[in-house]
């Protein structure tokens, strides 16, 4: 009993007194042991702490993460609900644009068919006018438009027109030798040599200059006035008539 009792007080006071323990580790070469276990107790201690803080400092900076990462995912959804409303819109903006082209095509269809109706009936009053002077002028025929305007200048200006006719031996007007017709009026006893014609052009009157010629040589009469009476007359022809001294009619 006395034995059990010592034993018992020996464990409790190892426990309890650190020198104690070690005296007796040192007693049976145990000292180096427990002191090495105790530096590894300690470094195992901090090494808890030091891992506790480390897991706190990681717990921190998770939810720091997890809170951005909640924010981006805010900032993603709200970014794609303004893609989505600009898509709409997008698309509500296309389909005006479309109606509006649409409705504009209609509109310029309508002034289109307008315009053709426009043309076609200024084509049908050209093509009027254009039968009404050739009615009026003899266009379909050059001898019976001259005659007609013989004709009317007899009536209304009392001139006696006549034709005369010469043999121009030298080719003066044509340049090889013909004969040469040229329409004469007396008027006050003045010479008007006149050529009566419903299209005249520059050559026109370059050749009615030297019917004139041919004339004076052949009669030896100088006319007093050159007359060109015409519906129509090119620029370059109303050009040499001035050059030439032609006197160019087109208001009968």
């Amino acid at each position: 009993m006395v034995v059990l009792g010592l034993k018992d007080e020996f464990l409790a006071l190892l426990e309890r007194d650190k020198e104690f323990r070690y005296a007796v580790a040192g007693f049976l070469g145990l000292e180096e042991i427990l002191k090495r276990l105790d530096r590894h107790e300690e470094q195992l201690v901090k090494l808890r702490e030091d891992f506790n803080r480390k897991c706190e400092e990681d717990s921190k900076r998770f939810l720091s993460i997890e809170s951005e990462i909640a924010k981006l995912r805010e900032d993603m959804v709200a970014g794609f609900k303004r893609h989505d409303e600009e898509i709409v819109k997008l698309r509500e903006d296309m389909n005006k644009f479309r109606e509006d082209m649409v409705a504009g095509f209609k509109r310029h269809d309508k002034e289109i068919a307008k315009l053709r109706e426009d043309m076609v009936r200024g084509f049908e009053l050209v093509e009027r006018h254009i039968s009404a002077i050739g009615a009026r002028w003899g266009i379909m025929s050059e001898e019976a438009f001259r005659e007609g305007l013989k004709g009317l200048l007899e009536k209304e200006f009392k001139l006696k027109v006549e034709k005369w006719v010469g043999f121009d031996g030298d080719g003066l007007v044509y340049g090889y030798p013909s004969q040469v017709e040229v329409d004469v009026a007396i008027h006050n006893k003045k010479i008007v040599l006149v050529e009566v014609k419903s299209h005249i052009r520059a050559s026109d009157v370059y050749i009615f200059k030297r019917k004139a010629k041919l004339y004076m040589k052949l009669t030896g009469k100088k006319p007093d006035k050159l007359l060109i009476i015409t519906p129509y007359t090119e620029n370059k022809a109303l050009e040499a008539a001035e050059k030439l001294g032609v006197e160019v009619y087109t208001k009968i």
